[in-house]
Protein backbone atom coordinates (compact mmCIF):
# COMPACT_ATOMS: atom_id res chain seq x y z
CA UNK A 1 0.00 0.00 0.00
CA UNK A 2 2.91 2.70 0.98
CA UNK A 3 4.70 1.61 -2.12
CA UNK A 4 1.25 2.21 -4.33
CA UNK A 5 0.29 5.86 -2.69
CA UNK A 6 4.27 6.38 -3.33
CA UNK A 7 3.91 5.74 -7.15
CA UNK A 8 0.65 7.52 -6.90
CA UNK A 9 2.31 10.65 -5.38
CA UNK A 10 5.75 10.74 -7.66
CA UNK A 11 3.06 10.41 -10.71
CA UNK A 12 1.39 13.39 -9.68
CA UNK A 13 4.53 15.25 -9.36
CA UNK A 14 5.92 14.84 -12.79
CA UNK A 15 2.41 15.55 -14.19
CA UNK A 16 2.25 18.65 -11.86
CA UNK A 17 5.89 19.92 -12.43
CA UNK A 18 7.06 18.61 -16.11
CA UNK A 19 4.94 21.28 -18.04
CA UNK A 20 5.72 24.04 -15.53
CA UNK A 21 10.04 23.07 -15.95
CA UNK A 22 9.94 22.77 -19.91
CA UNK A 23 7.93 26.09 -19.91
CA UNK A 24 10.73 27.72 -17.88
CA UNK A 25 13.25 26.03 -20.15
CA UNK A 26 11.11 27.63 -23.16
CA UNK A 27 11.16 30.93 -21.91
CA UNK A 28 14.47 30.56 -21.05
CA UNK A 29 14.87 30.36 -25.08
CA UNK A 30 12.71 32.55 -25.78
CA UNK A 31 14.03 35.71 -23.07
CA UNK A 32 17.55 34.69 -23.22
CA UNK A 33 18.71 37.48 -24.90
CA UNK A 34 18.71 41.70 -24.71
CA UNK A 35 16.08 41.84 -27.94
CA UNK A 36 14.00 39.01 -25.57
CA UNK A 37 10.45 39.96 -27.58
CA UNK A 38 12.24 40.14 -30.72
CA UNK A 39 13.47 36.70 -30.88
CA UNK A 40 11.19 33.52 -32.23
CA UNK A 41 11.07 30.61 -30.52
CA UNK A 42 13.91 28.34 -32.04
CA UNK A 43 12.68 24.50 -31.38
CA UNK A 44 16.34 22.83 -31.98
CA UNK A 45 17.90 25.35 -29.42
CA UNK A 46 14.98 24.62 -26.88
CA UNK A 47 15.86 20.80 -27.09
CA UNK A 48 19.38 20.85 -27.59
CA UNK A 49 19.51 23.23 -24.46
CA UNK A 50 17.76 20.16 -22.52
CA UNK A 51 20.01 17.01 -23.96
CA UNK A 52 23.50 18.48 -23.47
CA UNK A 53 25.13 18.94 -20.49
CA UNK A 54 25.77 22.70 -18.77
CA UNK A 55 27.65 24.59 -16.17
CA UNK A 56 24.08 25.62 -14.78
CA UNK A 57 20.99 24.33 -13.74
CA UNK A 58 18.43 26.13 -15.00
CA UNK A 59 15.19 26.12 -13.57
CA UNK A 60 12.57 28.87 -14.84
CA UNK A 61 13.27 32.32 -16.15
CA UNK A 62 11.10 35.23 -14.95
CA UNK A 63 9.00 37.82 -17.36
CA UNK A 64 11.65 40.08 -17.46
CA UNK A 65 14.46 37.50 -19.07
CA UNK A 66 15.96 36.66 -15.55
CA UNK A 67 16.93 33.69 -15.72
CA UNK A 68 16.50 31.34 -12.18
CA UNK A 69 19.41 28.84 -11.95
CA UNK A 70 21.62 26.98 -9.84
CA UNK A 71 25.32 27.56 -10.71
CA UNK A 72 27.72 24.59 -10.72
CA UNK A 73 31.46 24.82 -9.21
CA UNK A 74 33.86 25.68 -12.06
CA UNK A 75 37.72 24.20 -11.52
CA UNK A 76 39.98 25.20 -14.22
CA UNK A 77 44.26 25.48 -14.58
CA UNK A 78 46.31 26.58 -16.76
CA UNK A 79 49.98 28.00 -16.82
CA UNK A 80 49.12 31.11 -16.35
CA UNK A 81 46.49 31.06 -14.16
CA UNK A 82 46.94 27.84 -12.25
CA UNK A 83 44.51 26.36 -10.50
CA UNK A 84 41.01 28.43 -10.22
CA UNK A 85 37.74 27.35 -8.66
CA UNK A 86 34.86 30.09 -8.92
CA UNK A 87 31.21 29.57 -9.31
CA UNK A 88 29.67 29.27 -12.98
CA UNK A 89 27.73 32.34 -12.84
CA UNK A 90 30.92 34.45 -13.31
CA UNK A 91 31.01 33.43 -16.55
CA UNK A 92 27.63 32.84 -17.68
CA UNK A 93 25.85 34.94 -20.89
CA UNK A 94 29.71 35.25 -22.10
CA UNK A 95 31.19 37.18 -19.34
CA UNK A 96 35.13 37.31 -18.44
CA UNK A 97 36.25 35.74 -15.04
CA UNK A 98 40.10 36.26 -13.96
CA UNK A 99 41.49 35.00 -17.56
CA UNK A 100 38.32 32.67 -18.21
CA UNK A 101 35.45 32.60 -20.86
CA UNK A 102 32.58 30.35 -21.12
CA UNK A 103 32.40 29.75 -24.91
CA UNK A 104 28.30 29.94 -26.55
CA UNK A 105 29.14 29.66 -30.20
CA UNK A 106 31.96 28.76 -32.60
CA UNK A 107 34.41 25.91 -32.48
CA UNK A 108 34.52 26.51 -28.68
CA UNK A 109 30.84 26.48 -28.00
CA UNK A 110 29.93 25.01 -24.63
CA UNK A 111 34.08 24.49 -23.38
CA UNK A 112 35.68 27.01 -21.10
CA UNK A 113 38.36 28.55 -23.02
CA UNK A 114 41.39 31.17 -21.84
CA UNK A 115 41.45 34.70 -23.01
CA UNK A 116 44.35 37.07 -22.80
CA UNK A 117 44.26 40.90 -22.77
CA UNK A 118 42.75 41.84 -26.20
CA UNK A 119 39.75 39.04 -25.07
CA UNK A 120 40.85 36.77 -27.67
CA UNK A 121 41.02 33.14 -26.98
CA UNK A 122 44.49 32.21 -26.08
CA UNK A 123 45.00 28.80 -27.66
CA UNK A 124 48.25 28.72 -26.68
CA UNK A 125 47.11 28.30 -22.79
CA UNK A 126 43.69 26.17 -22.85
CA UNK A 127 42.79 25.49 -19.61
CA UNK A 128 42.19 21.77 -18.08
CA UNK A 129 38.48 21.92 -17.39
CA UNK A 130 37.49 19.80 -14.03
CA UNK A 131 34.66 21.48 -13.82
CA UNK A 132 31.34 20.36 -11.58
CA UNK A 133 28.37 19.70 -14.46
CA UNK A 134 24.92 18.69 -14.71
CA UNK A 135 26.20 15.32 -15.50
CA UNK A 136 28.68 15.06 -13.58
CA UNK A 137 26.60 16.22 -10.52
CA UNK A 138 23.79 13.41 -11.79
CA UNK A 139 26.48 10.89 -11.71
CA UNK A 140 27.53 11.53 -8.39
CA UNK A 141 23.91 11.50 -6.96
CA UNK A 142 23.36 8.19 -8.85
CA UNK A 143 26.60 6.46 -7.05
CA UNK A 144 25.44 7.82 -3.77
CA UNK A 145 21.93 6.33 -4.08
CA UNK A 146 22.92 2.91 -4.95
CA UNK A 147 25.65 3.12 -2.47
CA UNK A 148 22.88 3.86 0.16
CA UNK A 149 20.25 1.18 -1.67
CA UNK A 150 22.96 -1.48 -1.08
CA UNK A 151 24.13 -0.47 2.20
CA UNK A 152 20.38 -0.57 3.13
CA UNK A 153 19.78 -3.98 1.76
CA UNK A 154 22.97 -5.03 3.92
CA UNK A 155 21.54 -3.97 6.74
CA UNK A 156 18.26 -5.41 6.36
CA UNK A 157 20.22 -8.84 5.36
CA UNK A 158 22.53 -8.94 8.76
CA UNK A 159 19.28 -7.85 10.74
CA UNK A 160 16.70 -10.34 9.42
CA UNK A 161 19.19 -12.86 8.11
CA UNK A 162 17.96 -14.67 4.71
CA UNK A 163 14.49 -14.44 5.59
CA UNK A 164 11.06 -13.09 4.31
CA UNK A 165 12.21 -9.51 2.98
CA UNK A 166 11.24 -6.73 4.64
CA UNK A 167 11.63 -3.05 3.50
CA UNK A 168 14.26 -2.48 0.71
CA UNK A 169 14.86 -6.28 0.56
CA UNK A 170 11.38 -6.17 -0.89
CA UNK A 171 12.33 -3.56 -3.89
CA UNK A 172 16.07 -5.04 -4.10
CA UNK A 173 15.92 -8.57 -4.14
CA UNK A 174 14.08 -9.50 -6.85
CA UNK A 175 16.11 -7.19 -9.58
CA UNK A 176 19.33 -8.77 -7.72
CA UNK A 177 18.36 -12.63 -8.61
CA UNK A 178 17.02 -11.70 -11.72
CA UNK A 179 20.17 -10.60 -13.10
CA UNK A 180 22.06 -12.83 -11.45
CA UNK A 181 19.53 -16.32 -12.53
CA UNK A 182 18.64 -14.81 -16.12
CA UNK A 183 21.48 -13.01 -17.18
CA UNK A 184 24.87 -13.73 -15.22
CA UNK A 185 24.61 -17.41 -14.86
CA UNK A 186 22.86 -18.43 -18.02
CA UNK A 187 25.65 -16.04 -20.42
CA UNK A 188 29.01 -16.61 -17.64
CA UNK A 189 28.34 -20.01 -15.90
CA UNK A 190 27.66 -20.91 -12.47
CA UNK A 191 31.11 -21.20 -12.29
CA UNK A 192 32.32 -18.02 -12.86
CA UNK A 193 29.33 -15.66 -12.18
CA UNK A 194 30.57 -14.42 -8.67
CA UNK A 195 33.34 -12.68 -10.09
CA UNK A 196 31.60 -10.41 -12.28
CA UNK A 197 28.51 -10.27 -10.26
CA UNK A 198 29.14 -7.27 -8.43
CA UNK A 199 30.33 -4.97 -11.89
CA UNK A 200 27.33 -6.24 -13.77
CA UNK A 201 25.16 -5.41 -10.78
CA UNK A 202 26.79 -2.02 -10.40
CA UNK A 203 26.36 -0.86 -14.09
CA UNK A 204 22.65 -2.34 -14.01
CA UNK A 205 21.88 0.15 -11.04
CA UNK A 206 24.11 2.93 -12.33
CA UNK A 207 22.49 3.14 -15.74
CA UNK A 208 18.97 2.39 -13.78
CA UNK A 209 19.19 4.75 -11.46
CA UNK A 210 20.60 7.74 -13.91
CA UNK A 211 17.98 6.78 -17.18
CA UNK A 212 14.55 7.39 -14.07
CA UNK A 213 16.33 10.67 -12.74
CA UNK A 214 16.64 12.09 -16.03
CA UNK A 215 12.66 11.63 -16.74
CA UNK A 216 12.24 13.29 -13.21
CA UNK A 217 12.54 16.90 -14.19
CA UNK A 218 12.70 19.16 -11.28
CA UNK A 219 16.65 19.62 -10.41
CA UNK A 220 18.70 19.21 -8.74
CA UNK A 221 20.06 16.52 -9.44
CA UNK A 222 17.24 15.56 -10.86
CA UNK A 223 16.66 16.33 -14.79
CA UNK A 224 20.13 15.86 -16.22
CA UNK A 225 20.33 13.64 -19.41
CA UNK A 226 23.67 11.32 -18.32
CA UNK A 227 22.77 8.68 -20.37
CA UNK A 228 22.37 10.71 -23.10
CA UNK A 229 25.89 12.04 -22.88
CA UNK A 230 28.11 9.41 -25.22
CA UNK A 231 31.37 10.56 -22.82
CA UNK A 232 29.59 8.58 -20.35
CA UNK A 233 28.76 5.24 -21.85
CA UNK A 234 31.61 5.39 -23.71
CA UNK A 235 33.41 5.01 -20.03
CA UNK A 236 30.91 2.46 -19.19
CA UNK A 237 31.23 0.53 -22.22
CA UNK A 238 35.30 0.59 -21.98
CA UNK A 239 35.03 -0.34 -18.66
CA UNK A 240 33.26 -3.66 -20.00
CA UNK A 241 35.90 -3.82 -22.67
CA UNK A 242 38.64 -3.07 -20.07
CA UNK A 243 37.34 -6.80 -17.93
CA UNK A 244 37.10 -8.49 -21.02
CA UNK A 245 40.60 -8.08 -22.18
CA UNK A 246 41.75 -9.01 -18.43
CA UNK A 247 40.27 -11.66 -18.24
CA UNK A 248 40.26 -13.05 -21.63
CA UNK A 249 41.37 -16.74 -21.92
CA UNK A 250 43.41 -18.51 -24.36
CA UNK A 251 41.41 -19.12 -26.10
CA UNK A 252 39.43 -16.01 -26.86
CA UNK A 253 43.06 -15.03 -27.77
CA UNK A 254 43.93 -17.91 -29.98
CA UNK A 255 40.37 -17.04 -31.66
CA UNK A 256 41.21 -13.40 -32.63
CA UNK A 257 45.50 -14.21 -33.63
CA UNK A 258 44.93 -17.82 -34.95
CA UNK A 259 41.41 -18.38 -35.02
CA UNK A 260 40.92 -22.73 -35.41
CA UNK A 261 39.90 -24.29 -38.98
CA UNK A 262 41.58 -21.00 -40.60
CA UNK A 263 44.00 -21.33 -43.36
CA UNK A 264 47.42 -20.20 -42.77
CA UNK A 265 47.49 -18.06 -45.57
CA UNK A 266 44.17 -16.05 -44.37
CA UNK A 267 44.85 -14.91 -41.53
CA UNK A 268 47.03 -11.73 -42.77
CA UNK A 269 43.08 -11.05 -43.42
CA UNK A 270 41.03 -12.82 -40.41
CA UNK A 271 43.04 -10.80 -37.96
CA UNK A 272 41.98 -7.47 -38.76
CA UNK A 273 38.82 -8.88 -39.02
CA UNK A 274 39.29 -10.22 -35.39
CA UNK A 275 40.87 -7.07 -34.03
CA UNK A 276 37.85 -4.98 -35.59
CA UNK A 277 35.55 -7.06 -33.84
CA UNK A 278 36.90 -7.16 -31.01
CA UNK A 279 36.48 -3.06 -30.49
CA UNK A 280 33.42 -2.89 -32.13
CA UNK A 281 31.73 -4.26 -28.99
CA UNK A 282 32.65 -1.15 -27.14
CA UNK A 283 31.49 1.08 -29.83
CA UNK A 284 27.94 -1.09 -29.71
CA UNK A 285 27.52 -0.56 -26.45
CA UNK A 286 28.19 2.96 -26.54
CA UNK A 287 25.73 4.46 -29.11
CA UNK A 288 22.88 1.63 -27.97
CA UNK A 289 22.57 3.51 -24.69
CA UNK A 290 23.10 6.97 -25.84
CA UNK A 291 21.19 6.88 -29.14
CA UNK A 292 18.31 5.70 -27.55
CA UNK A 293 17.88 7.80 -24.59
CA UNK A 294 18.63 11.07 -26.39
CA UNK A 295 15.47 10.18 -28.92
CA UNK A 296 13.20 9.46 -26.19
CA UNK A 297 14.01 12.88 -24.55
CA UNK A 298 14.33 14.51 -27.98
CA UNK A 299 10.83 12.88 -28.87
CA UNK A 300 9.29 14.10 -25.20
CA UNK A 301 11.24 17.60 -26.62
CA UNK A 302 9.48 17.59 -29.55
CA UNK A 303 6.13 17.50 -28.57
CA UNK A 304 6.59 20.28 -25.56
CA UNK A 305 8.05 22.56 -28.34
CA UNK A 306 4.90 22.09 -30.29
CA UNK A 307 2.94 24.36 -27.57
CA UNK A 308 5.07 26.95 -28.23
CA UNK A 309 5.31 26.94 -32.13
CA UNK A 310 2.16 27.08 -32.66
CA UNK A 311 2.45 29.60 -29.93
CA UNK A 312 -1.68 28.61 -28.83
CA UNK A 313 -2.69 27.25 -25.65
CA UNK A 314 -5.16 24.77 -27.43
CA UNK A 315 -2.91 22.39 -28.14
CA UNK A 316 -1.08 22.11 -24.83
CA UNK A 317 -3.44 19.33 -23.65
CA UNK A 318 -3.07 17.26 -26.82
CA UNK A 319 0.96 17.98 -26.43
CA UNK A 320 0.56 17.57 -22.66
CA UNK A 321 -1.13 13.84 -23.30
CA UNK A 322 1.53 12.60 -25.60
CA UNK A 323 4.16 13.49 -23.41
CA UNK A 324 2.82 11.88 -19.89
CA UNK A 325 2.28 8.83 -23.07
CA UNK A 326 6.20 9.22 -24.09
CA UNK A 327 7.33 9.24 -20.35
CA UNK A 328 5.44 6.10 -19.33
CA UNK A 329 7.54 4.61 -22.68
CA UNK A 330 10.53 5.97 -21.33
CA UNK A 331 10.22 4.86 -17.93
CA UNK A 332 10.11 1.17 -20.06
CA UNK A 333 12.87 2.38 -21.86
CA UNK A 334 14.77 3.46 -18.56
CA UNK A 335 14.78 -0.49 -17.03
CA UNK A 336 14.88 -2.01 -20.70
CA UNK A 337 18.07 -0.54 -21.71
CA UNK A 338 19.55 -0.54 -18.35
CA UNK A 339 19.10 -4.31 -18.74
CA UNK A 340 19.73 -4.05 -22.45
CA UNK A 341 23.57 -2.94 -21.46
CA UNK A 342 24.24 -5.82 -18.47
CA UNK A 343 22.88 -8.39 -20.51
CA UNK A 344 25.14 -7.39 -23.66
CA UNK A 345 28.44 -6.92 -21.01
CA UNK A 346 27.65 -10.30 -19.49
CA UNK A 347 27.64 -12.22 -23.09
CA UNK A 348 30.59 -10.17 -24.21
CA UNK A 349 32.49 -11.20 -21.23
CA UNK A 350 31.11 -15.01 -21.37
CA UNK A 351 33.28 -15.07 -25.10
CA UNK A 352 36.24 -13.70 -23.81
CA UNK A 353 36.39 -16.41 -20.38
CA UNK A 354 34.64 -19.35 -22.17
CA UNK A 355 37.17 -22.72 -21.93
CA UNK A 356 37.54 -24.67 -25.38
CA UNK A 357 35.97 -27.61 -24.64
CA UNK A 358 37.25 -29.52 -28.16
Amino acid sequence: MKIRLFAYFVSALLIAFFPLELSGQAEHVLHGSENQKEKKFNPSEFILEHVSDSHEWHILTKKNGESVAIYLPVIVYNKKSGLQIFSSRKIAHGHEYKGFRLEEEGEYEGRIVSVNENGLIDKDNMPLDFSMTKTVVGMLAAALIGLWLFLSLARSYKKTGISYPKGIQKFLEPIVYFIRDEIVIPNIGYEKHEKFMPYLLSVFFFILINNIMGLIPFPPPFGANVTGNIAVTMSLALFTFTIIQINGTKNYWRHIFATPGVPFWLLPIMIPVEIIGMFSKPFALTVRLFANITAGHIIVMSLLALIFIFDSLAVAPVSIIFVIFMDCLELLVAFLQAYVFTLLSALFISLAVAEDHH
